[in-house]
C-alpha cells in the first residue's frame, strides 16, 4: 500500500536516506522521487518537498515538474543544491515557504525548518485542506479538482454523507484565484424555506416582522470569492427559480428592496441526493441542474476505496496529535475488520471513531478485540474472560482430541500469525487483571520472565500504568 505524503529529490543515497528518517521521526510517508512514475509524481496530495542534489539535468527537469502541481506546500531545499537560485529567486512561488538545510543534517536545525516553512506555507496557512488518499478514485478526484480550481465554472459535488464535500468545495476556492477572498457557506437543507431567501439575498430594514434592520446576504458577503451551496437538492421549487435568475444574470435584490446588487461570486453546490431521479420527480428543475453542473465531481464511498484506510488512519492520528490528544494505531486484525464494515457514516465516521479509540487506548495498539462491537466482524475468535484463564492454560497443555472443535479452521481461512498475537494479548490481559497489573506477578502466572513479558506489552502497547 502506498501511502507516501511527502516528495524527497535527492540523487545521493546517503543525503535522501537522512533526511527519509528525520521525515519518518516527524510523522510523515517520505519517497524517493527515483521510485514513483509521472502519474504518481502529479496525483499525489503532497504534503511537502525536499530538493538536494538533482543529479542529471533531464530528469531533474522532469521530476521538478511536480512542483509546479505542489505550489502550496512546504518546501525544504538542501543550500547546496544546484536548484537554490531557481526556488528561491523573487520569482518563486516557493520563496516565501523554504526551509534551508545544510549537510550534515543536524535534528534541530531540520525540525526548525520544516516548522518554518510549514508555518509560511498557502496549506499552513490555510489549515491544510487537502483530499488524503493513495487509491485511483482518489488520484482522479485530486486531479479534478486541480484542474477545475483556477476558472469561475460551476462545480457541484456529489456524494453520500460524510465524503467530505465541503472539504472538497474549501480546497478548489483555496487553490482558486479567490482564494485571498471569502468562502461562504450556507446548508440549503437546514433553513427553512420561508426564511431561505433572505439568507441568500439580505433584506432591508421592515421587510418582515422582526427585521429590525438591514442585513447582507449569503451573496453580499461572498462577493469575489466562492459562495458554497450545500445540500441544493434541499432547496425548494420557488427558491430554485430565484437561485437560477441570479446564476443567469448575476444579480437579485434583497427581500423588501428594489434596488438591483450584482454580485461576483463562484457557485459551487453540493447534495447527497439523485438530482437525475428529483428532475424526472418534479422536485428539481433541469434548467438549475445543467446550470449548477458545468463541471460535476463525485465523490467515492469509503467503502468503494477500502485500500485507503492505512493512510486515512495515519492522517487522523496527525491531526489528533496536533490537538494534544494523542494518537493509536490499529493492528493488522483491526484493520481487517475495518475493511469488512460497510461504513455508511464515510471518512466522518471513521474520523470519529479513531479519535474515540485515541481515546480509549492512547499510543496503543488497537486490535480486533478492542473495536466497538458493531465494527469487529461475525468472524472476529472471542477473547477469553479472566475468570476462564487458569483453565485455559491447563487445557492448552493437553493434547488435542478429535472431538475437541474449539480450534476448528474457519471457512474462509486465518492469518495464524494475526490470530496468535489477538490470543497472547488477550491472555496477557487477563494475567494482569488477575495480579492487579504487577508485571512480576503476571510473567510468574504466564510462565515467563519477567523481562520477556515487559518486552511483549512494549511490543503490544501495554505496558502504561503498571506495576513492575
Amino acid at each position: 500500500m502506498n501511502t507516501t505524503d511527502f516528495l524527497v529529490i535527492e540523487s545521493d543515497a546517503a543525503r535522501a536516506d537522512s533526511v527519509i528518517s528525520a521525515l519518518q521521526f516527524l510523522g510523515f510517508h517520505p519517497q524517493r522521487s527515483e521510485t514513483l512514475d509521472q502519474e504518481a509524481l502529479t496525483t499525489t496530495a503532497w504534503r511537502g518537498v525536499y530538493v538536494g542534489d538533482t543529479g542529471n539535468a533531464p530528469r531533474a527537469e522532469a521530476q521538478l515538474d511536480v512542483l509546479g502541481h505542489a505550489t502550496q506546500v512546504p518546501l525544504l531545499l538542501a543550500e547546496d543544491s544546484p536548484w537554490a537560485s531557481r526556488l528561491l529567486g523573487a520569482s518563486s512561488p516557493f520563496s516565501s515557504h523554504v526551509g534551508v538545510i545544510g549537510f550534515p543534517l543536524r535534528y534541530e536545525q531540520f525540525a526548525e525548518a520544516m516548522r518554518c516553512a510549514t508555518a509560511r506555507s498557502p496549506a499552513g496557512r490555510r489549515g491544510e485542506q487537502r483530499f488524503v488518499g493513495e487509491s485511483r478514485a482518489m488520484g482522479r478526484l485530486n486531479a479534478l479538482i486541480r484542474q477545475v480550481a483556477p476558472f469561475d465554472s460551476s462545480v457541484l459535488v456529489l456524494g453520500e454523507s460524510g465524503t467530505g464535500k465541503e472539504m472538497v468545495a474549501r480546497t478548489i476556492h483555496d487553490c482558486s484565484p479567490r482564494k485571498d477572498k471569502p468562502f461562504i457557506a450556507i446548508n440549503c437543507g437546514a433553513i427553512p424555506a420561508e426564511l431561505l431567501e433572505s439568507e441568500l439575498f439580505g433584506h432591508e430594514k421592515g421587510a418582515f416582522t422582526g427585521a429590525i434592520s438591514a442585513r447582507k446576504g449569503r451573496f453580499e458577503m461572498a462577493e469575489g470569492g466562492t459562495l458554497f451551496l450545500d445540500e441544493i437538492g434541499d432547496m425548494s421549487l420557488p427558491m430554485q427559480v430565484k437561485l437560477l435568475r441570479v446564476l443567469q444574470e448575476r444579480m437579485f435584490e434583497r427581500v423588501g428592496g428594489n434596488k438591483t446588487l450584482r454580485c461576483d461570486v463562484r457557485i459551487i453546490a453540493a447534495t447527497h441526493r439523485n438530482l437525475e431521479q428529483a428532475i424526472a420527480d418534479g422536485r428539481f428543475r433541469e434548467d438549475l441542474f445543467y446550470r449548477l453542473s458545468v463541471f460535476p465531481l463525485e465523490l467515492p464511498a469509503l467503502r468503494e476505496r477500502l485500500e485507503d484506510l492505512p493512510v486515512l488512519v495515519a492522517e487522523f492520528n496527525q491531526r489528533l496529535e496536533r490537538r494534544g490528544v494523542g494518537s493509536m494505531r490499529f493492528a493488522p486484525s483491526a484493520l481487517q475488520a475495518l475493511r469488512c464494515y460497510p461504513w455508511p457514516g464515510n471518512v466522518r465516521e471513521l474520523c470519529n471513531l479513531v479519535e474515540r479509540l485515541a481515546i480509549l487506548y492512547p499510543h496503543s495498539e488497537v486490535r480486533a478485540g478492542d473495536l466497538p462491537e458493531r465494527y469487529r466482524g461475525a468472524s472476529l475468535v472471542e477473547e477469553p474472560s479472566g475468570s476462564n484463564l487458569l483453565a485455559m492454560m491447563d487445557e492448552a497443555s493437553e493434547p488435542a482430541t478429535a472431538g475437541n472443535d474449539a480450534t476448528l479452521l474457519p471457512e474462509g481461512g486465518i492469518d495464524l500469525k494475526d490470530h496468535l498475537a489477538d490470543i497472547e494479548v488477550g491472555l496477557i490481559r487477563q494475567a494482569l487483571d488477575v495480579t492487579g497489573g504487577v508485571v512480576a506477578h503476571a510473567a510468574k502466572l504466564l510462565h515467563m520472565q519477567r523481562t520477556t513479558l515487559v518486552e511483549k506489552l512494549r511490543k503490544y502497547g501495554l505496558q502504561s500504568g503498571l506495576a513492575a
